[in-house]
């Protein structure tokens, strides 16, 4: 049910957002007297070979122009009449442009027929920001609540963390929201670091180059490099479950396990850890009296409860005017970081094959929940990254057809028919090698993990002077 949530919730997005890119180009078509022959969220045809395999899941004709959902769901195109694309090559635009045809139009025309794709992504993504943070509201935790330091993972102690470690600075300055410690914009800073607090001395913690691919890692297996280390309480117990057969209830508070003093969280899941498939002494809080329970873990080292956590979360909430420049604010956040992850990936500080995701990564980031939140979260984004990626200048792309169309207005000259099928050809192939690599290579390696090399432990952190009170 879980995979079933996770296709029905990307199929959804991408139909939204190819819909919507889709018709930003009919649009102004449309606006420019352009005949539009076909729109169609999916390919009605196995991409890029417009002649084989034509069917459509649904289609009507409307006027000139045929709608339609094809069944290749990698895409979706409109077909404008009188322009070199993945649907027609130049031995289809033989004779004199006619007045409705897309060659036929001025360049300024044309340029803003080919950016209209782009301009609805960056639209809806500012628009769906603007939403989100209207009715939710942004909900943070709040430094101060992570009092008693973080837990660190391996990936979180290679660089230099350990677990209690209280984190005070991110380059150097305070911060108020946990989240911070979880930026992009620092994971990929030149020359980030964290400054933590331990044992009573202050230390700086160095940022990796490579660590936004490593965290990207870690990140696919719910797992962060370090967590807030919190207090807790039990908040439910599963019927059935090991935790429900020991006896254990909602608002107890595990004080012992094995024989070890429990406070947090993390010291917890370290005793069942090391315990599976065995007997375990637990020792419970119970409206301030001490109970002895006996507990059977199971191999999953899990108890099967739900866990309350003593810290508070605080929401930051936004007017209808407030939520607009906020929504922008993310948006744009969203291009930069991607200017950023690409700058990084031409200075070789980044892994391409690493950071470059398909279908299959983009379903395993929505979920198996449906969360509106998230979704529409998630989607907004998806908007900007399309946006982005699409005016990369490659032909076959809408960037790669904006490049030619400002040559000529600089110019004042086109490129040939046969240039620009050239071109469109080189576009295609380097589009279909990369989504060969996504679809099927890239998948196919995971499934030979290669070992990673024994690596030494990071140095300790470098002791920093602490401020003067």
């Amino acid at each position: 049910m879980a995979i079933l949530t996770m296709i029905g919730q990307l199929v959804l997005a991408l139909s939204i957002l190819v819909g919507l890119h889709e018709f930003g180009h009919f649009a102004f078509a449309k606006l420019f007297k352009i005949r539009v022959d076909k729109f169609y969220i999916f390919f009605d045809f196995l991409f890029p070979m417009p002649n084989v395999a034509n069917f459509a899941l649904v289609k009507k004709k409307i006027g000139e122009t045929e709608y339609g959902i094809g069944w290749f769901p990698l895409g979706g195109y409109v077909q404008i009449h009188g322009m070199i694309d993945e649907t027609q090559d130049a031995s289809a635009l033989a004779g004199e442009p006619q007045p409705d045809e897309f060659r036929g139009k001025p360049a300024w025309q044309r340029l803003l027929v080919m950016l209209g794709g782009i301009i609805m992504n960056v639209i809806l993504g500012i628009v769906i920001f603007a939403a989100v943070s209207y009715k939710w509201g942004d909900t943070y935790l709040p430094a101060s609540e992570a009092r008693y330091g973080v837990v660190a993972n391996g990936l979180g102690r290679s660089i230099g963390f350990r677990t209690g470690d209280k984190i005070v600075k991110i380059n150097g300055r305070p911060f108020t929201e946990f989240d911070d410690v979880y930026k992009p914009d620092v994971l990929m800073g030149d020359n980030a670091y964290y400054t933590v607090e331990r044992d009573g001395q202050l230390a700086d913690i160095k940022v990796p180059q490579d660590f936004l691919t490593k965290f990207s890692k870690q990140a696919d297996q719910d797992s962060f490099f370090v967590s807030p280390r919190i207090t807790f309480s039990v908040k439910a117990v599963q019927p059935g479950s090991a935790a429900d057969k020991a006896g254990l209830l909602a608002g107890d508070k595990i004080v012992k396990a094995g024989g070890q003093p429990v406070q947090y969280y993390d010291e917890l899941k370290a005793v069942l850890k090391a315990h599976k498939n065995q007997r375990v002494a637990l020792e419970v809080d119970r409206q301030g009296q001490l109970l002895p329970l006996s507990v059977v873990v199971g191999k999953t080292g899990l108890l099967g409860f739900e866990m309350k956590s003593t810290m508070k979360t605080s929401t930051r909430y936004y007017g209808l005017g407030e939520s607009v420049p906020v929504g922008v604010k993310k948006a744009f956040g969203v291009i930069g970081l991607q200017a950023r992850a690409f700058a990084k990936i031409g200075r070789g500080e980044l892994s391409a094959s690493e950071s470059i995701g398909g279908p299959v990564e983009i379903a395993q980031q929505f979920g198996g929940v449906w969360d509106w939140q998230h979704f529409w979260g998630l989607a907004g984004g998806l908007s900007m990254v399309l946006a982005f990626m699409n005016l990369l200048p490659i032909p076959a792309l809408d960037g790669g057809h904006v490049v030619f169309l400002l040559y000529e207005m600089i110019m004042r000259r086109k490129p040939s028919d046969a240039f620009m099928e050239g071109a469109q050809r080189v576009g295609t192939v380097l589009i279909l090698g990369l989504m060969a690599y996504v679809l099927v290579f890239k998948q196919v390696m995971k499934l030979f993990p290669k070992e990673e090399p024994k690596t030494e432990q990071a140095p300790p952190a470098k002791p920093v002077t602490p401020p003067q009170p």
